[in-house]
């Protein structure tokens, strides 16, 4: 069921997309638009493509982490490297900004030449990611280091339990080598975090205690019972070439890691909060900090890759929240909810469908979920030539990270040892009920699952693009995922399920209103409760908080993509192909959006010329 026609939409938004110049410098407009040409410009320029694959290895051996994750090498230096956690040291980001200062200077001098097709894309994206990096790093200390999201507290035991492959008994002992080093990396995050302490970039009170609670977590048990030991009980017990006596030995040593070493490191970072908690207040916007506006421009610039400032994101924020608001009204009042702002009726409405009668009914849920994903991928078979070949999974989310945790999709690993994951959390005791099918489309399929897990498998572009070493960040991404939800929308997968429906324009209102909570937060000098009040859940205001713009994402990627799928329909007409259209965006990985609007124009160049 449509929300809105393409014509009101394109007049929306036509204005609202300037290229942001990182980008826009290095593909002129035409460079792209023009079908492919068969002439010596077009063909592959194999000097760059040895410079950049070169350049992309030794990009990812800065960090041993991604190369885990990724599986980027092979044989030995695969190996060497799944035995290292990448440093934290002032030294390891000095090398990694200076590496890519290198590579924008480099790859200005190859954008100049004959490139093909795929590598005029390849070096946008490049030099997108490495531009980012050099713009960002005079504020790369301006998120609270052991932020309840992404700090070192929780990120090296979410790697370690999760994403450190587990397949034979030398990953064993690759986990123990790394795990010996894991105490290192949390002293090298607490000298950061003291040194931007020293700088006055310091967190609110609430989320340094929301870091608090997730330390605690950690310290409570023994080291025999601590998570990172539980999870290596776990994880060895199917391998078959581990030896019971080898797997106990591994255990022991482990746990004298964890008591030896990792515990006394949480235990400084424990004490540095406590010293850090007096100098603490409850100033929620990044505004609080020296230089905090600037900081946030830059914010915005890296994760919605377009020009637009705080006071245009704020309003095209408020201009979607109330359309979104008119339309759910409707469906509201069809259902016989009338009173009461639209979030007092959502929340009657979702009350009715909580969970009734005794026992835990998270099994249930997560079963819910499950079917739900099975069943659009059924449903997105009409809708997409190019699908995943990697399966997707729905787990619960972690203990340690549940209590601050939103709803996330991580990786397959890419030789098959990991499925994509949906990760849910579910804190209870209420449950957010009609809102499921909107959170399994967005993260699993055909959201990120079918975008990331594509991206991976793809044969026709270079690996340092499927496996977004270089990547055209959070607003293709996330605005894909935005994207599918209104697709499921579009395409009548909620007919005969009004709350349903109500639960997916509750999502995309729920976005909407971020780009008016972020920008109020950061610029405008909104309160936490101020976000709350707007409709936004205090753990999701807690993490806009500590990732300052990333929220802006979502809907501004989103209303990119719609732009660019009703221009294509505009001029192809009755030749336009929605599962063509699905394809050429998926098919070329992650992109700027500047970029993908190239890449659209020559696709309908292309589709143009079959015809003729």
């Amino acid at each position: 069921m449509p929300i809105s026609s393409p014509r009101s939409l394109r007049a929306a938004v036509a204005t609202l997309f300037v290229p942001l110049a990182l980008a826009a410098s290095v593909l002129p407009d035409a460079a792209l638009a023009a079908p492919v040409a068969k002439t010596a410009a077009a063909r592959p320029n194999a000097a760059f493509e040895k410079w950049a694959e070169r350049f992309a290895d030794d990009w990812v051996r800065m960090n041993p982490q991604l190369a885990s994750s990724t599986q980027y090498f092979s044989g030995a230096e695969q190996a060497a490297l799944d035995r290292q956690l990448t440093p934290q040291t002032p030294e390891r980001r000095k090398k990694m900004v200076a590496m890519a200062k290198q590579g924008v200077a480099r790859l200005d001098k190859w954008i100049a030449g004959p490139l093909d097709e795929t590598q005029k894309i390849s070096a946008a994206v490049m030099r997108w990611s490495l531009s980012n990096v050099i713009a960002n790093e005079p504020f790369e200390d301006y998120n609270f280091v052991f932020s309840q999201f992404g700090g070192p507290q929780v990120g090296l035991v979410n790697y370690m339990t999760q994403t450190h492959p587990m397949r034979t008994a030398a990953d064993v002992d690759s986990w123990l080598a790394r795990l010996d080093q894991m105490g290192t990396r949390m002293d090298e995050a607490l000298a950061r975090a003291r040194s931007a302490t020293e700088r006055k970039l310091i967190p609110p009170r609430f989320i340094l205690e929301r870091a608090q609670f997730q330390v605690d977590t950690f310290l409570k048990p023994a080291a025999s019972q601590n998570v990172l030991v539980a999870s290596l009980e776990k994880r060895s017990a199917e391998l078959k070439d581990l030896t019971p006596e080898a797997r106990s030995a591994a255990i022991a040593r482990a746990t004298r890691i964890v008591e030896e070493k990792i515990r006394p490191a949480y235990v400084r970072v424990q004490g540095f909060m406590a010293e850090l908690h007096p100098k603490t207040n409850d100033t929620a916007g990044i505004s609080r900090l020296p230089g905090g506006l600037k900081a946030y421009e830059r914010a915005l610039a890296n994760f919605t890759s377009t020009t637009l400032g705080a006071e245009e994101i704020h309003a095209i924020g408020l201009r979607e929240v109330a359309r979104l608001e008119g339309e759910m009204d409707k469906h509201l009042r069809s259902l016989g909810f009338t009173e009461g702002n639209i979030e007092a009726r959502m929340k009657a409405l979702d009350a009715t469908f909580q969970p009734k009668g005794e026992g835990d009914p998270r099994p249930a849920i997560l079963e819910k979920y499950k079917a739900m994903v099975n069943d659009a991928l059924v449903r997105s078979e009409k809708l997409f030539n190019l699908k995943p070949r990697a399966p997707v999974e729905v787990l619960r989310e972690p203990p340690l990270t549940e209590a601050s945790a939103a709803a996330h999709y991580s990786l397959p690993a890419p030789d098959g040892s990991r499925p994509g994951v949906f990760w849910v959390p579910m804190r209870g005791p209420t449950f957010d009920m009609i809102r499921m099918r909107s959170l399994s489309y967005h993260e699993a399929v055909p959201g990120h699952h079918f975008q990331l897990a594509i991206q991976q498998e793809l044969a026709g572009i270079p690996k340092y693009r499927s496996q977004r070493i270089f990547s055209g960040g959070s607003a293709h991404a996330e605005g894909w995922a935005l994207y599918t939800e209104r697709l499921a929308v579009e395409q009548g997968w909620y007919e005969g399920d009004i709350p349903g429906l109500l639960g997916a324009l509750g999502s995309e209102l729920f976005r909407a209103r971020r780009l008016v909570v972020d920008t109020g937060l950061h610029t405008k000098g909104w309160t936490r409760q101020q976000a709350v009040d707007y409709g936004i859940n205090v753990e999701e205001v807690d993490r806009y908080v500590v990732w300052p713009g990333q929220a802006t994402a979502y809907m501004i990627g989103m209303l990119r993509i719609v732009e660019l799928r009703e221009k294509a329909k505009a001029e192809l007409g009755a030749k336009f192909s929605l599962p063509a259209f699905h394809d050429m965006v998926l098919g070329a990985g992650s992109v700027p959006l500047d970029v993908l609007g190239q890449l659209v124009d020559g696709w309908i160049a292309r589709e143009k010329a079959k015809a003729v």
